[in-house]
């Protein structure tokens, strides 16, 4: 009964998600009788094609007028008014600022840009990915499927959230194929460079190949959309597929690979090298995945008063932790110290592991008030939390009383020291209300690139591929190299090739997808120039290059090969920015 209602619930859950993001979709479909707005472009009766391209931003004109015009182009284009966050950051940098203090603007900003991927990875790693985890263990999945299903899900949330943000706005399109590919290539050389340097290995041939072959295709597949100029909704669900069929062929090599090892060693089960790396590569965040850290969930005697178990629970650092940890370590701790009590204020989170589940009874009740109305305060911006009904009585009000009401059930009918039987039902909470968070965080993260982008005149694409991919890969970087150190460079490598895969897959796939559902038929993709093709050219190269060199290494990876995937990436990085800055175009080739 449980698995019936956890399945059903993600379905709603997911299909609720994608209104979030293809709300402005909508809003273009009900202006079809315009020929062009705001560069989605409508044909008569034809159905509707929209058009994704960062290179007719009209937002991008503003750096070219007088400091006094500024305001007045900001508050009357549209493309500086689409910004589906909290902020207009563009009305607020030359509107609220004056022309003397827009460099302290922008220093905020990316002060700002810098909190938010912090909350992006936080949000993921100790909350997304841990009740993704408990509701593949509760659903009973195998390490396979999970490893392939939930836990990339876990481990892919910033990458994925952040390209379907930027789908979902014609002018930001340009960023999450950036992103994208960006990502794919730094993870596929630096990480897997760094992971070389720290520890040489040998590969896996059978997972490796095979993890290769699927990226490639998708590569090629979306190198051959860029060509064509348009996707329609076969292709965007193609997406989706290949991913499958790449589930498909990771659970059949595992079974395959399992029974061989049966019938050669009996019937004793064995952990096989193949299982880690095909079907585990998210254990990459092994250590996030643990939940909580003991910080968070100190053993409780049953003498604290219920008062005493909520303070408790909320205290954001173990006094005793803090002591040994460098100054450093404190530092980034204070800065987290206001997400993390948001967090855990906000986001329940259910560990199948422990004996009591990480049930808290007052944390919990209150995680019914303030989860479903960080959902309705969250979704869209907050426009339907915000809505009154007949004009006087707020969305949200109404959200704060309903999850009053539960949580006065629930808190007069459990215990302390005892979870109730429908404990598994806050994981599903959890899974939402942070999946609304960093969708939430990627948005804004989508927008401060944007504005960034039109200060500095840089293109959509080459903010992807630099800012937004680090941002969202730096986190891999870290993870791997640790995994790596500590004796499992196998499990880190998988990471490196399995976890952007599914990045690229469902990044593009769903966020294509958005759009289509929005009344748009046909997306058509317009490449920012030549850079996108150096982009697209470069990871096609390094993947190519690993494919061949690395079996003709015998599949062990030595310092030398981390070396020059690393110099690899530095050359890519020099031939973008110089494109970029006009230095090579393609009148000089």
């Amino acid at each position: 009964m449980n698995h019936m209602i956890l399945t059903s619930f993600l379905v709603v859950a997911l299909s609720g998600s994608h209104h979030v993001a293809c709300f402005e979709s909508s809003e273009l479909g009900r202006t079809s009788s315009q020929l062009v707005w705001n560069n989605v472009s409508f044909t008569g009766t034809q159905p509707f094609v929209g058009i994704l391209k960062g290179a007719a931003d009209e937002c991008s004109d503003v750096m070219n007028l007088s400091v006094s015009q500024r305001c007045e182009f900001v508050k009357n284009t549209s493309d500086c008014n689409q910004e589906s966050g909290f902020i207009n950051y563009p009305r607020l940098a030359f509107c609220r600022f004056s022309p003397q203090l827009l460099p302290l603007a922008i220093t905020l900003y990316a002060v700002w840009l810098l909190f938010l991927f912090l909350a992006l990875g936080l949000a993921a790693s100790k909350f997304f990915c841990p009740n993704l985890s408990a509701i593949s263990s509760i659903l009973g999945l195998t390490h396979n499927v999970a490893g392939v299903t939930f836990l990339a899900l876990g481990n892919g949330a910033p990458d994925v959230f952040s390209a379907m943000a930027a789908f979902s706005r014609p002018h930001t399109a340009g960023l999450a194929i950036g992103a994208l590919f960006g990502a794919g290539i730094f993870v596929t050389t630096v990480v897997a460079g760094s992971v070389a340097l720290v520890k040489p290995f040998t590969l896996a041939s059978r997972p490796f190949l095979r993890d290769m072959i699927f990226y490639m295709a998708a590569v090629f597949w979306t190198f051959t959309i860029l060509y064509k100029g348009h996707i329609a909704l076969a292709e965007a669900l193609g997406y989706i597929g290949l991913y499958m069929v790449y589930v498909a062929a990771v659970l059949v090599s595992a079974y395959i690979y399992n029974y061989r090892k049966r019938s050669i060693n009996g019937p004793t089960p064995v952990q096989t090298p193949d299982l880690l790396t095909s079907g585990e590569y998210s254990e990459s965040l092994n250590k996030s995945i643990q939940t909580y850290d003991e910080e968070y969930q100190p053993l409780l005697p049953h003498t604290l008063s219920t008062s005493q178990i909520l303070l408790g629970s909320l205290r954001p650092v173990d006094s005793r932790r803090w002591r040994r940890k460098p100054w450093t370590w404190r530092v980034l701790k204070l800065v987290k110290m206001p997400l993390e009590v948001l967090l855990l204020l906000t986001v329940p989170v259910v560990d199948p592991d422990k004996e009591d589940h990480n049930w808290n009874r007052p944390l919990n009740c209150l995680h019914l008030i303030t989860g479903p109305l960080v959902c309705v305060l969250t979704f869209n911006s907050g426009q339907y939390g915000l809505y009154l009904i007949e004009g006087e009585f707020p969305v949200w009000a109404l959200v704060v009383l309903f999850g009053v009401f539960l949580a006065a059930i629930v808190f007069c009918s459990t215990t302390n020291e005892h979870p109730p039987e429908y404990h598994f039902l806050f994981s599903l909470l959890g899974f939402v209300v942070s999946a609304l968070w960093i969708n939430t965080a990627a948005s804004e993260v989508v927008s401060v690139l944007h504005m960034l982008g039109i200060v500095f005149s840089l293109s959509n694409t080459v903010l992807g591929l630099t800012l937004l991919a680090w941002g969202n890969s730096i986190g891999d970087l870290v993870s791997d190299i640790t995994i790596a150190r500590q004796g499992y460079p196998r499990m880190a490598i998988s990471a490196c090739f399995g976890g952007i895969l599914f990045n690229m897959l469902f990044g593009i796939g769903l966020g294509c997808l958005l759009q289509m559902f929005g009344g748009n038929h046909i997306v058509t993709l317009e490449p920012e120039g030549l850079l996108c093709w150096i982009l697209s050219g470069a990871l096609g190269l390094s993947l190519v290059l690993s494919f061949v060199l690395i079996p003709l290494q015998c599949f062990h990876l030595t310092r030398a090969y981390g070396i020059f995937l690393i110099v690899f990436y530095f050359i890519f990085l020099l031939v973008a920015l110089l494109t970029e800055f006009g230095k090579i175009h393609l009148g000089a080739l």
